[in-house]
């Protein structure tokens, strides 16, 4: 009879739970979803909708593209200058919100009271760049510099002071020189909406680390066109051999502009049928606004900032100089430097016997003579020129403000564009 009352009673409590067996199996699979991200459906975020390609896309060397002679760094980026870190901040919201803040430190310590030397030059000012008057003028930078769209500049600006305010010995500071620069993104974003603010720079600046660097459609670059195919964030490096100084040469570049693309001097853009003054040529209309009679691929306007960093010990005069090298790389990638378009170069040492450390009245520095600057200047040219490929095919394709498409750099035909032309083998 025991037995009997046992059994009964055992088939009852079955009984009772068996109608809860498809709730359990429901939250175990939602377990399953949450803890080893086992995602049956495409819940993905809205920066990953925006992107047609499901891997990660290849870098210029990946695809075989070697630029110059000199070898380069570990990461081939900018932060493969020592102590120099890069954080990133991308904004997508709904169907009109595509845009970013891009932040590179030079030291991960407190800029305004251990300053570096540093000097900006300026291919075609059409542009805005908060703070460089002072920079050219005292020959350093005091802050971070950060990366935006051009109506978000003063907003940046103002997150990056009160950033600066914060940091601990700066508590009786009046005056800060922010370094902020902008290209145009809005052809895809809602730039009149100027979207990027505290909340975007404080997470770039939180994020900065050393190692390899996002590129393509992220941060600052998030809604760049570049020769009429979506552009972005992109960087290289060089390393100078030891017999001459063993200095590394970083650059990072946010890529909003156009031309007529060559790569490692195959003419891609005019193969791919998307370049500077087709439509013109052909005799088609060709209008300043949105509108179908004015495709992406005609234009040549949007500016790009270039970021030039080196460990070699050098003054405002010579980073200058070096500064304007770059310019020479980005002419490379088939760039003529429109009226419309804001090119400016950023560079700066983080030689640490040249620091310009607030509480010193003499300073004792070292600086490399003009004949050792050649090597340099060759590394910064090869490096823009790098930078610039990897920002184009690295970028993923972007749709954004009323329907409009930044799309990918088709890489398959590229690549049998530039073995055609020899550029690769």
């Amino acid at each position: 009879m025991r037995r009997s009352r046992h059994s009964q009673k055992a088939k009852e409590r079955k009984q009772k739970w068996l109608p809860m067996l498809p709730i359990f199996s429901i939250l175990s699979i939602i377990f399953l979803i949450f803890d080893f991200g086992f995602l049956p459906f495409n819940f993905t975020s809205p920066v990953m909708s925006q992107t047609t390609s499901p891997a990660p896309r290849p870098r210029a060397r990946d695809l075989g593209i070697t630029v110059g002679v000199l070898p380069p760094g570990k990461q081939n980026a900018i932060t493969d200058v020592a102590g120099v870190r890069v954080g990133q901040a991308t904004l997508i919201k709904g169907d009109s919100v595509r845009t970013g803040v891009t932040a590179i430190l030079p030291h991960p310590g407190n800029l305004f009271r251990e300053k570096v030397p540093a000097a900006i030059f300026v291919g075609n000012g059409f542009g805005k760049l908060i703070g460089s008057t002072q920079v050219n003028e005292l020959g350093e930078i005091e802050t971070p510099i950060l990366l935006t769209n051009t109506l978000n500049v003063p907003k940046v600006a103002d997150a990056l002071i009160e950033w600066m305010l914060a940091l601990p010995g700066n508590e009786e500071v009046r005056s800060i020189n922010s370094i902020v620069a902008e290209t145009n993104d809005g052809y895809l974003n809602d730039i009149r909406g100027r979207h990027v603010g505290r909340d975007e720079v404080f997470a770039a600046l939180k994020s900065a680390k050393e190692g390899p660097v996002e590129e393509g459609s992220v941060g600052a670059g998030t809604g760049t066109i570049a020769f009429g195919f979506k552009g972005g964030i992109g960087t290289s490096s060089r390393l100078l051999p030891q017999n001459l100084g063993g200095y590394t040469v970083g650059v990072l570049v946010q890529t909003n502009f156009g031309g007529i693309l060559t790569i490692n001097g195959a003419p891609v853009g005019r193969e791919l049928g998307k370049y500077y003054l087709k439509e013109q040529l052909e005799g088609r209309r060709v209008s300043r606004n949105n509108s179908p009679e004015n495709p992406v691929s005609d234009w040549a306007d949007g500016s790009i900032i270039i970021v030039v960093a080196t460990d070699a010990p050098l003054d405002a005069r010579n980073l200058k100089r070096l500064a304007a090298r770059a310019l020479l790389g980005l002419a490379r990638t088939g760039s003529p430097s429109t009226n419309g378009s804001g090119d400016y170069v950023i560079a700066f040492s983080t030689s640490t016997n040249n620091r310009i450390r607030i509480d010193e009245i003499v300073r004792s520095t070292q600086t490399l003579n003009n004949e050792a600057m050649s090597p340099l200047f060759q590394a910064t040219v090869e490096a823009t020129e790098e930078a610039i490929y990897n920002s184009l095919t690295r970028a993923t394709t972007v749709v954004g403000l009323n329907g409009h498409r930044g799309e990918e750099l088709p890489i398959e035909k590229t690549v049998e564009i530039l073995k055609k032309y020899g550029a690769i083998k």
